[in-house]
Formats: C-alpha cells, sequence, structure tokens
C-alpha cells in the first residue's frame, strides 16, 4: 500500500491494518428492486423482476389491485402478495381502489402501503396448502404455520408518487380514516366528474406509482430491473 507521510492517507492506512487484525468487516449488503411506472383507469401494468416473478397492477372497476405471479405461467387461484398479506377477503394495502367504502381521495391518501409476498414457487406452495387448511378450520394449526410463513416473508413497499382522481362527495369510512393520512403530502389533482355531478365514492383516473421488492438472497433480477442496495442490519423500507 502507498502511503503518503502527512496526509489522510495515513489514516486510512492504520484504519486497515487494525481492521484487518480485529475481523472487521463493512455491513453485509442487501438487495432490493425498485420498479417504477403509471397507469389510468382500465389499463394494467406488468413487469418481470426475475427469479420467475412478475409484479402487476390490475384493474378493477375501482382502480387496481397489487399482484405479484410467477412469470409466464397460468395464474394460480390465489397470488404470491395476497397470501402473504393478510387480513384476507378484507381492508388491504394491495387494493389501490374505491372498495370497501374507500373515497378515492382516501385510497391515495393511503401512501405509503406496506405488504409481503411469497419469495419463490415453493414457498408459494407451502402458503397455499396452510391457507386451504385455514379457510377449513380458522382455528386450526394451520392459522399459525400460514403466520410463521408470512412472517418470514420479503417485504415490499407501494409509494404512490402522484394521483389524478375524481374526488368522492360521501363522508370518510371508519377503516379508510385509520389509514389515509398522507393526502396533504402526495402530489395530486382533482378532476371533475364527466357528468358533472359527483359520487360518493368518486373514480381514481390515474397514478403514478415507485414499487420496491425486498430480494431474499440469491435472487436474480431481471436484466434492466434497477436494483438498490441497503445495509442488512437495518429494515428494508
Amino acid at each position: 500500500m502507498r502511503v503518503r507521510q502527512g496526509s489522510g492517507w495515513v489514516i486510512l492506512g492504520l484504519l486497515a491494518a487494525i481492521s484487518g487484525e480485529i475481523g472487521w468487516a463493512a455491513p453485509a449488503a442487501c438487495t432490493r428492486a425498485v420498479v417504477e411506472g403509471e397507469v389510468r383507469s382500465g389499463q394494467a401494468f406488468e413487469r418481470t423482476i426475475g427469479s420467475g416473478l412478475e409484479v402487476m397492477l390490475q384493474p378493477l372497476a375501482s382502480g387496481w389491485i397489487l399482484r405479484v405471479l410467477p412469470a409466464g405461467m397460468p395464474r394460480p387461484e390465489h397470488d404470491y402478495a395476497e397470501l402473504a398479506t393478510p387480513p384476507y377477503q378484507s381492508v388491504s394495502p394491495l387494493l389501490i381502489s374505491t372498495d370497501f367504502s374507500f373515497r378515492a381521495q382516501d385510497a391515495m391518501a393511503w401512501n405509503p402501503r406496506h405488504f409481503r409476498f411469497a419469495a419463490d414457487q415453493h414457498t408459494f406452495a407451502r402458503m397455499s396448502e396452510a391457507y386451504s387448511e385455514y379457510r377449513r378450520a380458522p382455528m386450526g394449526a394451520a392459522q399459525g404455520r400460514l403466520a410463521e410463513l408470512v412472517g418470514r416473508a420479503p417485504e415490499g413497499l407501494l409509494q404512490i408518487l402522484d394521483a389524478h382522481f375524481v374526488p368522492g362527495t360521501g363522508d370518510q369510512a371508519r377503516a379508510a380514516g385509520a389509514v389515509a393520512s398522507h393526502f396533504s403530502t402526495t402530489a395530486h389533482s382533482l378532476e371533475k366528474p364527466a357528468d358533472g355531478k359527483g359520487t360518493p365514492l368518486g373514480k381514481l383516473t390515474w397514478i403514478r406509482f415507485r414499487i420496491n421488492l425486498e430480494l431474499p438472497e440469491g435472487f436474480r433480477a431481471e436484466r434492466g430491473v434497477v436494483l438498490d442496495r441497503y445495509e442488512c442490519s437495518k429494515p428494508p423500507f
């Protein structure tokens, strides 16, 4: 190692020598994928992220639902994010929509949204089996197995960067009030209803979004997918 006296190189050299003696190493780096896009009402967004998975915003009459699916394969009855993100058949961070009495402005103001997803087909199969047993016997042992699998699943974060919507005229539902807390800090534009008349729930017409996905060890990202590294000892988001 070349050392220049009277400079910071001396200090760096000493630190390197000391760290070698005590076995110090830089914090391990983990990886997350970053996917950005935009969708208009009725449109779908799909992006293959790697290791046989794709992320999708599927259009609904009420907005969109976020799905993580096996790429290039028939769609299963449930998707990789759905089973890893309880509660089921209820208010869900995967739903960017006016379902469950959310007004359009409430759906936009639930931001960001945390979720989980099965990292591979094997884990998804185990989740599916536990979920089927849980549906048959909600208070049985399958509930614990499903909770354990969900707790170990990698995390995801959906952030709405901008939105256009026709605001709803109804009162905010209690469920929406519990999570819709970032209306003023999320970029948005209000639109007038086409017929000049408002509706209780309104309508989401366009969103621009960013999805971050914690990638498990050994994940092979698709070419072109943006990767971001962070210290493994810290939360992914």
